[in-house]
């Protein structure tokens, strides 16, 4: 992971509070304790996460003798590598042909992910299709087509205020008819009426499950890093309208505290399937629980 490498934003911050806070001290005692409690709190990593992190990190200070710093900060390194790492859930299904549903608010970063993603998968030697399922927001359609025109990637898309559904239903029979891998479907980014939203996406699943049942399928949630805990509030509204099957964490560079990618791994057992980790094309990477969060421990070279 090139960015987090670095230690850019998050990553150089929180590596550098955990440092201080564990290697300025000689023992191991409840004040250390304390200070590593709200260094956590304090980079976006909610309380209840924390207070899980904290209790088994006491567990395991208390069951197996750990009386160095040294020791407490690779329990936790491990405890919290434990937290994020969701086994085979955090890829991607290797089975095709497969259909992506992209939700999340406006301005989370989703029509750039599912450029980025239609690029990685086009390297990867895939065939992809896009579906401007957004047919609310105003352009989105044309900003999508454009994306895709971008990364060599053929849009599906109807008229401004068009009904999703035909848009689906269309791009399915595309699809179909050219023998894509991967059908990635922009969604409405309308948070504000929950009751639309829902109805929403459970008619598109529908016509997904209808006219096409051999495909396997995705639900991706696009979160902003940036909004904090803002974006663990859109994980639950956006968790209870739509079977989710992974996040993907945007904007994770510069300032990014990115402490969500914990929490919502946590709280919410939802595997992180990509971070972004900047604006190029390329900027898209798969999520690795071992990487992220041993880049939060690593010494600066």
């Amino acid at each position: 992971m090139s960015v987090i490498k670095k230690k850019k934003g998050f990553f150089g911050r929180l590596s550098e509070k955990l440092t201080d806070v564990i290697t300025m001290r000689k023992k191991v005692d409840e004040e250390m304790l304390d200070e590593l409690e709200e260094v956590l709190i304090t980079s976006d990593i909610g309380m209840e996460t924390t207070m899980n992190i904290m209790d088994e990190l006491r567990r395991q200070i208390k069951d197996d003798y750990l009386d160095q710093p040294k020791y407490v900060k690779e329990a936790l390194r491990d405890i919290m590598t434990a937290l994020v790492d969701k086994g085979d859930r955090s890829a991607l299904s290797a089975d095709f042909p497969l259909v992506i549903l992209m939700i999340g608010i406006n301005g989370g970063g989703k029509t750039t992910t599912i450029a980025k993603l239609g690029h990685m998968l086009k390297s990867q030697g895939k065939t992809v299709l896009f579906a401007a399922a957004d047919t609310f927001r105003a352009a989105a359609g044309e900003q999508l087509e454009i994306w895709g025109q971008r990364v060599g990637v053929k849009t599906v898309r109807h008229q401004e205020g068009a009904d999703p559904g035909a848009v689906i239903f269309d791009a399915i029979q595309a699809a179909k008819s050219r023998n894509i891998d991967v059908l990635i479907c922009d969604t409405a980014g309308r948070l504000q009426n929950k009751r639309n939203l829902m109805t929403e996406l459970e008619k598109m699943n529908k016509i997904i499950d209808r006219e096409y049942p051999e495909a396997s399928k995705e639900t991706l949630l696009i979160l902003d890093a940036t909004n904090g805990k803002n974006a663990v509030s859109q994980a639950k509204e956006f968790n209870g309208v739509a079977p989710l099957t992974g996040v993907v964490i945007t904007k994770l560079d510069g300032t990014a505290k990115g402490g969500i990618a914990i929490t919502i791994a946590d709280e919410f057992d939802m595997p992180v399937k990509y971070i972004g980790v900047g604006e190029k094309i390329e900027d898209l990477e798969r999520f690795d629980a071992e990487s992220f969060v041993g880049s939060i421990f690593e010494e600066e070279e």
